[in-house]
């Protein structure tokens, strides 16, 4: 089997698999170790190829002895070649939306969830639980329901409504906490401690993190078994940005396909953006912000892997960007004028970072770029509220030969 160990990033110490997330020489972050030593890269391709429509299908590289199941389906979500928002945006011809919005609780948080709670139940354990800011929250609720499982789901009590009722209705316990997400997070840490229950971002973290890599796999299958040339994701923890790295990477090593590491760009808030500032700075550690922004699922002002993605971004040749709330608004409605993707505030940065490489003139038309978009529009409705204008007319022909809209444009 592929899967070796839990490795130390730090310190490079090895633990069995289970449920542990620091190193206790270093308290450095753990990560699933692999062997792929052994494995014929052509019968891996055909085993992907004949698998799942599910993350399933690239069983082989997820943290399992075996294939594992569950109930909801995941992954597999669509790769959009963006032609219109391309040309809006100087004349590129290759620009790639990977919505996973089409995910079951409409977000990318469904992958790593998927993986999280299959090594939980293997591990023996009966409650799931989270820290969230909102589509986490949904995803566990959901999985954990069609799983049979109970779940306890933390969130900061000023949440979006929409993620809140998305959460509920499943039937987990809602706990709702005064306080920003780094609040929340340091709880549910504590609780972990205390409880013989499955964090997935917490005790369980090195397992669900590598659910992300899965969104590197599917671009690349999606491309035909090729690498793009830049990839654009927003940046919370980091954790997303670290594994698309760590996904491409494994696949270009090993040989299943040919090519350069992509350039990474990461996508931050202006309102919470200590990755961003400490890119600008020239710095290899992030300061702590006190998170102030409408992209509340980003509103991770203390980012656990943020060292790591500075590495990426800079190891890579790209960028780590920050986008003010007004940015965010235009780079929501930008993306559903020109592809019909209603995003959340997280693509609206994602999408209004992509603006701001391109109007520098960084990017060559021919190049292909991959887009994260990582959660619905419906789940942050309020972003949208006073970006278009609504008429009103009588019911009458005359009334509506006498009206004359505003043409719509990007």
């Amino acid at each position: 089997m592929a899967v070796d160990a839990l490795k130390c990033k730090e310190c490079g110490q090895t633990y069995p698999l289970e449920a542990r997330f620091v190193c206790e020489h270093c308290f450095g972050p753990l990560e699933v170790q692999y062997d792929y030593s052994g494995m014929d890269v052509e019968e891996a391709k055909r085993k992907i190829q004949a698998g799942p429509h599910s993350i399933w299908r690239y069983s082989d590289f997820l943290p399992f002895s075996e294939p594992p199941k569950s109930a909801l389906d995941t992954g597999l979500t669509p790769l959009i070649h963006a032609t219109r928002l391309g040309e809006y945006l100087g004349g590129l011809k290759n620009v790639y939306i990977k919505n996973d919005a089409a995910n079951p609780t409409h977000s990318f948080k469904d992958r790593v969830v998927s993986v999280a709670l299959a090594k939980a139940v293997e591990l023996g354990y009966t409650v799931i639980a989270c820290a969230s800011t909102g589509n986490l929250a949904n995803a566990v609720a959901a999985h954990a329901a069609a799983a049979g499982l109970d779940s306890y789901v933390f969130i900061p009590t000023d949440l979006e409504e929409q993620k809140i009722l998305a959460t509920g209705v499943y039937g987990t316990e809602l706990v709702g906490v005064r306080g920003n997400y780094d609040d929340v997070n340091r709880l549910c840490t504590e609780l972990s401690a205390e409880k013989d229950w499955a964090f997935v971002n917490i005790n369980m973290r090195p397992y669900y993190s590598e659910g992300s890599k899965t969104l590197s796999y599917e671009v690349m299958e999606q491309l035909g078994w090729e690498v793009p040339d830049r990839v654009v994701s927003p940046i919370a923890s980091g954790s997303l940005f670290t594994k698309l790295h760590k996904g491409y990477s494994e696949w270009i090593d090993l040989g299943l396909v040919h090519g350069a590491i992509p350039k990474f760009h990461g996508a931050q808030a202006s309102g919470c953006n200590p990755v961003a500032h400490a890119f600008e700075e020239g710095k290899d550690f992030c300061q702590p912000v006190k998170p102030d922004t409408i992209a509340k699922s980003l509103a991770i002002g203390n980012p656990a892997d943020g060292p790591y993605a500075l590495d990426v971004a800079r190891g890579t040749g790209g960028t780590i960007e920050q986008v003010t709330d007004d940015e965010i608004r235009a780079g929501i409605k930008l993306l559903a004028h020109t592809t019909g993707v209603f995003t959340e505030t997280a693509g609206g940065v994602t999408v209004a970072t992509l603006k701001k490489i391109a109007d520098r003139g960084e990017i060559d038309p021919e190049e292909r770029v991959v887009v994260y978009i990582t959660g619905e529009g419906l789940k942050t409705l309020d972003a949208a509220r006073g970006t278009f204008e609504k008429y009103e007319i009588d019911a009458t022909l005359d009334a509506f030969n006498t009206f004359v809209p505003t043409p719509v444009t990007a």
